[in-house]
């Protein structure tokens, strides 16, 4: 995937995971696509561990399903991330 898809895909994940996950994440437009793209990530290589049984680092492709699932590892991102922010 190029650059701007990679971009694309983690401004929209990224801005779907912070509207739907409960509370303030603050963050710019900048952290809203990282978050994404980490999401993307993330969701990637657990879809690939649940349907092939081996953990691979995979990204989602720019699809509906790839957003789905790159919105649901940002918001398990989002998770990590407060987890870790409150403990320091």
């Amino acid at each position: 995937m190029n650059l701007i898809a990679w971009t694309v895909l983690g401004l929209l994940s990224g801005a779907i995971a912070k509207a739907i996950y409960p509370g303030y994440q603050g963050g710019g437009i900048l952290s809203t696509i990282i978050l994404g793209v980490i999401g993307a990530f993330i969701g990637g290589s657990l879809y690939s561990l649940i349907s092939t049984g081996s953990i691979q680092l995979v990204a989602t492709s720019l699809s509906i399903p790839g957003l789905v699932i790159a919105v649901l590892g940002a918001m398990l991102a989002i998770y990590l991330w407060g987890l870790m922010a409150r403990n320091a």
